[in-house]
């Protein structure tokens, strides 16, 4: 400030006009910087936007693999949620659909084998799909293994299950990047199947989520389907995000801003997901 005063003559309105500037610049800055660490936070959680908060009250052990990353339950020996990030590119891959339904070599403890499911009524239901891993030989492979596996009704399967899959392939190649997690419903009183008692779910549940150029910047959309034959329109099963994690239980994409979460979880703008 003593430079100021003898520039200025020690006139005070010379003084002030500089400290509002000052004050005016270093607001400014501030401001930047608050944007440049929230820009920063957002693109260092893209990549990890499927990947829900941890779950309360049951056994959870985390593995990631090429095509995407599983919360596997070892007392019930099926996941408690698959999730993966899927582009238009990796949605329109080449590789074919190959691999062995095999026990997964990272997972701690108990686990299921194929033969579990031998002449059990229920098919080995993929929950990260064989047919959104066609973009790597490696993805493709791992999407056999059974943590990534639940039993699976046979019409269901083959089905309206189906269709979603294929669905959220167009939306990946209509809308680019979209990122999902699904998974089982289980009832409280849940049957098993094989010598190894893999529990079998109520229902099954799948969450997407896409950015958009609305105010929130993203929108999602939440399906649930009960583990049964029938075939509805797939509107029939849609639900906004906030139902699903009533149903499950499970917090998904925490690492969006708690306004945004909020907003985007507790609406279902169906014109999103044409």
């Amino acid at each position: 400030m003593e430079k100021i005063h003898a520039k200025a003559g020690q006139d005070p309105m010379y003084i002030s006009a500089i400290q509002v500037t000052f004050n005016h610049t270093f607001t400014l800055k501030k401001h930047l910087l608050t944007s440049l660490l929230l820009l920063s936070s957002l693109l260092c959680t893209a990549e990890s936007l499927e990947i829900p908060g941890k779950i309360k009250g049951c056994k959870e052990q985390i593995i990631k693999h090429a095509g995407y990353t599983v919360s596997y339950n070892s007392d019930l020996l099926i996941p408690n949620w698959v999730a993966y990030s899927l582009t238009a590119d990796k949605a329109n891959g080449t590789v074919k659909r190959s691999g062995d339904f095999i026990p997964d070599p990272l997972v701690k403890g108990a686990t299921a084998v194929s033969s579990d499911y031998t002449g059990s009524g229920y098919d080995r239901g993929h929950m990260a799909p064989a047919g959104d891993m066609k973009w790597s030989r490696q993805a493709m492979i791992e999407s056999f293994y059974l943590s990534n596996i639940c039993p699976q009704n046979n019409n269901l399967n083959g089905g309206d299950w189906r269709i979603l899959e294929e669905k959220v392939r167009d939306w990946a190649s209509k809308y680019g990047t979209v990122y999902v997690v699904c998974g089982p419903v289980m009832a409280n009183n849940h049957k098993t199947i094989g010598e190894n008692k893999v529990a079998v779910p109520a229902g099954f549940f799948k969450v997407i989520l896409r950015r958009t150029s609305g105010k929130n910047g993203y929108t999602a959309i939440g399906y649930f389907m009960k583990n049964e034959a029938g075939h509805r329109k797939l509107v029939t099963y849609a639900r906004c995000v906030e139902d699903i994690e009533i149903i499950t239980g499970i917090d998904f994409f925490p690492s969006l801003p708690n306004r945004i979460e909020s907003k985007v979880e507790e609406s279902l703008v169906l014109d999103d997901w044409r």
